[in-house]
């Protein structure tokens, strides 16, 4: 097929073109669709991960239900080791405590929080993990520790929940005027309609009601 003069400028401008800037072209475009297949592999494997973990999740739920501790702790675990970019993995290890509690394994119930603590990926599960671990370290007269773990950085909506539980470790340390502080900022930090003030009111009342306030 014969082509015009204009026609030959064109298709040779297009050649220099491309010898200068083809290899350049190519590789870009290898690039992108390498980029393009890192993607959707990695949201087939996300997709993957969450299905598979969500099964597991429901197989340590019935575990939960029949009471059976020891299978829960390995659900827990197994669900550790492979899924732990999941949503589920915190939500396990906060399951397998409470049924480690209810078991009176009061080891796996901390392992199992602070965890959570330590690997959870929503600050809310954390915020959960904490004052429940801290309850534990009460209960095992481990105050340090357990005010330790009460200073972390949790969401502001945990924060009355967070002063309660360290009221309750400053009473047990016979540390009443801090117990106060603690208790009327977690009265503070409480909504009016929730019914959780009540009790803080009376742990207030036992030891001497509000603190007294620092002269002007």
């Amino acid at each position: 097929m014969a082509y015009d003069l204009e026609e030959q400028e064109q298709i040779a401008s297009i050649k220099d073109w491309w010898n200068k800037y083809g290899n350049l072209v190519t590789w870009l475009l290898i690039i992108v669709l390498a980029g393009y297949g890192a993607w959707s592999g990695w949201n087939i494997y996300q997709s993957r991960q969450a299905q598979q973990a969500s099964q597991l999740f429901e197989e340590q739920q019935k575990a939960a239900e029949a009471k059976d501790n020891a299978k829960v702790q390995r659900a827990a675990t197994d669900m550790q080791d492979k899924f732990s970019g999941t949503a589920y993995a915190q939500m396990s290890a906060l399951v397998a405590a409470k049924t480690a509690f209810e078991a009176n394994d009061a080891e796996s119930a901390k392992k199992q929080l602070q965890w959570v603590i330590d690997h959870g990926r929503g600050d809310d599960y954390k915020a959960i993990a904490a004052v429940r671990l801290a309850g534990l370290l009460l209960d095992a007269k481990a105050y340090d520790e357990a005010l330790k773990v009460l200073s972390g950085s949790y969401p502001a909506q945990f924060a009355g929940a967070i002063a309660d539980r360290k009221g309750d470790v400053l009473v047990a340390q016979d540390k009443r005027e801090e117990a106060r502080v603690a208790y009327q900022l977690a009265l503070d930090k409480t909504e009016q309609k929730d019914p959780g003030r009540q009790l803080i009111q009376l742990k207030l009342d036992a030891i001497g009601g509000a603190p007294a306030k620092a002269a002007a």
